[in-house]
Formats: C-alpha cells, sequence, structure tokens
C-alpha cells in the first residue's frame, strides 16, 4: 500500500506542551502551572447571552464572516482601544478562536517559498501554520537581555529579498514580554523600507501590567500592512467558547474568508451572540480578572528570585518565564523531574523554540493558594537540586 500520509505533515513536531499534560490527568495530587487557560469561568452574564440565544433557537448558520452585530462590536471595540478604524463589512472576520485567524492569514497571504519572521521564544503554532502554507519559517532568537522584546537590528540581520511575512507575537506567550511604542516604531520603519506585512497576535493585549497596551497597527501607515488578530479566550475566559477575529486591509480579508468558507463555514452562533454580549458589557470583568493576575504575576516572580531563579519581570500575558540555567539541567530534564518528585507540572522553554533552553514557562492563570502550593513544592525541588 502506498504512503496515505503528507511528508510536511509527517514532519512538523507534536505541541511540546501536551505531553507533560496527559500525565498530569492521571496523577494524583498534581498541580499544573503550565496550561494557558483563565481559572475563571467566563463571567455570568455572558454565558446567559449564549444561553438565552439558544433559548431563542439561534442555532443557525451566520454569514461566513460573522454575525454582523459582531462585527460592529470588533470594531466599535477597536476604535475605543486602539482608536483604529475598520469597516465591518469588508475588514473584519470573526474566526474559531485567534489560531483559526493565524493560520488563515498565513494561507492567504504565502506563496511557496516565502518566508515569515518568526520571533521565538513564541506560540507553538506560527511555524507549523507557516510550513502548511507553503512558507518558510525563519526563526528570530529574542534575548533575555533585551527583556524578550524585538529589536530593528535583530529584524534586519534575518530580512532577505523572499521575507513577505513578520510575525509580532506580543503580549507574548511564553515570556510575558511587550512591546512599547518606541520598540515597534523602530519596527515600522523597516516594515515599510522593506515592504513586507505584519500579522499581529494580539490575543494578549487586555492583559498588561502598568503598561498600555500599543498595537504595531495604530503606526502611521501600518493599518494597510498589518493584520491584527484578537480573540475572547484569555481576555474573557471565553476558551471553550472558540472564537476570534481577525481585522486588516479588504483585499486580504477577502481571500481570508474564501478560505474560513471552505474549511469552517462559520463560527459557533452561540458563541457569536455571547461575545457581543462580552463587548459591550465585559470591561468590568477584564478589570477584575486582570488585577488578580496582576497579584499572582508579582508574587510569583518575587518568589522565583527568592529561590534564586532569575527571572525578567513579565508585563503581559500571564506567563512567567524563569532561567534555570545555574541548576545544570536542560529544560526538559527540570521540568520532567519536578513532575515526578514533585508532582508539578510546568512547560520546558524549548516547546516555544530552541532558544528557549534553560528556561520555563510558568503559567499564573490558576488560584494564588495553587500557586503558593507549587512555589513550595518547586522551591523544595530546587534547593535538593543545588546540593
Amino acid at each position: 500500500m502506498r504512503n496515505p500520509l503528507s511528508k510536511v505533515v509527517v514532519d512538523i513536531q507534536p505541541s511540546g506542551i501536551r505531553k507533560f499534560f496527559d500525565i498530569v490527568s492521571e496523577m494524583k495530587d498534581a498541580i499544573s502551572l503550565g496550561v494557558g487557560e483563565p481559572d475563571f469561568d467566563t463571567p455570568w452574564h455572558i454565558r446567559e447571552e449564549g444561553i438565552y440565544s439558544l433559548e431563542k433557537g439561534r442555532t443557525f448558520y451566520t454569514s461566513n464572516a460573522g454575525l454582523k452585530e459582531l462585527k460592529l462590536e470588533i470594531c466599535s471595540y477597536l476604535k475605543r482601544r486602539i482608536n483604529l478604524i475598520y469597516d465591518p463589512d469588508h475588514e473584519t472576520i470573526v474566526t474559531i478562536g485567534g489560531s483559526e485567524a493565524i493560520d488563515i492569514a498565513l494561507r492567504a497571504m504565502l506563496d511557496p517559498g516565502d518566508e515569515v519572521l518568526i520571533p521565538q521564544p513564541s506560540y507553538v503554532s506560527y511555524l507549523p501554520c507557516v510550513t502548511l502554507a507553503g512558507g518558510k519559517p525563519v526563526i528570530i532568537e529574542l534575548k533575555a537581555e533585551n527583556q524578550f522584546r524585538l529589536t530593528k537590528e535583530e529584524v534586519l540581520d534575518a530580512i532577505t529579498d523572499k521575507t513577505k511575512v513578520l510575525i509580532m507575537p506580543f503580549p507574548n506567550n511564553p515570556t510575558g514580554a511587550i512591546m512599547e511604542y518606541d520598540d515597534l516604531a523602530d519596527i515600522a520603519k523597516i516594515v515599510e523600507e522593506k515592504d513586507i506585512f505584519v500579522i499581529s497576535d494580539e490575543i494578549y493585549s487586555e492583559l498588561t501590567y502598568g503598561r498600555k497596551h500599543v498595537s504595531i497597527a495604530e503606526l502611521d501607515g501600518m493599518k494597510d500592512r498589518t493584520i491584527l488578530i484578537n480573540g475572547f479566550s484569555k481576555s474573557y475566559a471565553m476558551t471553550g467558547w472558540r472564537l476570534g477575529y481577525a481585522v486588516g486591509p479588504k483585499e486580504i480579508i477577502e481571500q481570508m474568508v474564501k478560505i474560513h468558507q471552505f474549511a469552517i463555514m462559520c463560527a459557533p452562533t452561540t458563541s457569536q451572540y455571547a461575545a457581543i454580549e462580552a463587548l459591550r458589557n465585559g470591561d468590568p470583568d477584564v478589570e477584575m480578572m486582570r488585577d488578580a493576575y496582576d497579584q499572582r504575576r508579582r508574587y510569583l516572580v518575587h518568589a522565583l528570585r527568592e529561590m534564586g531563579l532569575e527571572c525578567f519581570e513579565p508585563y503581559g500575558a500571564f506567563y512567567v518565564f524563569p532561567c534555570i540555567k545555574n541548576l545544570g539541567m536542560t529544560s526538559d530534564e527540570f521540568a520532567t523531574a519536578l513532575l515526578r518528585e514533585e508532582k508539578v507540572a510546568v512547560v520546558p522553554g524549548t516547546a516555544f523554540g530552541n532558544c528557549g533552553e534553560g528556561f520555563l514557562r510558568i503559567s499564573y492563570a490558576y488560584s494564588i493558594e495553587n500557586l503558593k502550593i507549587a512555589i513550595e513544592r518547586m522551591e523544595r525541588f530546587v534547593k535538593k537540586t543545588k546540593r
């Protein structure tokens, strides 16, 4: 029998995040600090709107690009948050989470051999999505000494005549790094000069601490070069509702809708009605959750430094990225031994790119009580390792 499998797909490595959590799910008394999922329930008024939509029998397909009412709310939200005006009919698409938006944006934009700059450490889907779209991933290794921000020098060193897209993964998963206005201004100049495009993944835009989120699309000349991707999973604790969106230039969004039309049809109708409520009345919920994450963030950074691990202060998302290079173990060795000996699951930094070696991703999307128990166990493990 001939090989039924695609070589491209077979050669893609599975997510480095999942293997630890298959073990955790069957391990009694284990604490997982690895999954990037809010520990809050979706706020009741948002759930109630979803329930109401079902009671009203709103179980039909929506238009391919999403409910007009939701697209209007998305555009209204972006106007008040980043002062940009998007056309809900031609520059907006509702997707199955931010992940689908990343996938179809790349498929709509890339021809075989086009190069895509991917700063790492970063979200695990970028590289395989580029590969599946026929593009060539070009990795830019972010550095701890730069607070894992992307610099203009790094971009210039990576750009070639074949470069078409730069992925901007900020606020960053797994490092918690952000980019501020001056950082983005340097990158925007290069993007214009080299005539490339940006896919800006801003799924954590509402989760910044002591800093205002800035989108590269806000900068002069960048709106027409940027696909801005966001969603509801992180900000509104709506992971299971599977809803995201993208906005950008009409000619790109039209092609994304075409792919979405054939592969997906439309995002879940119930989720779309719930998302309308989230955008209209969810700001206080976001503020409450952000304040809770901020408390946990400050606790974790202090605790990790107290146990002798270097940890730069993250200003976005809900992860810390401590360095364990002084312990003489690889990231995978540390994570495996910590899980086996202390029943605490964290993610090796290498799950987010080879340059994550020597680091761990620890999520603080967990209660402060669970974080304290996990830190006690981790501190005990670190002390044993140092002997």
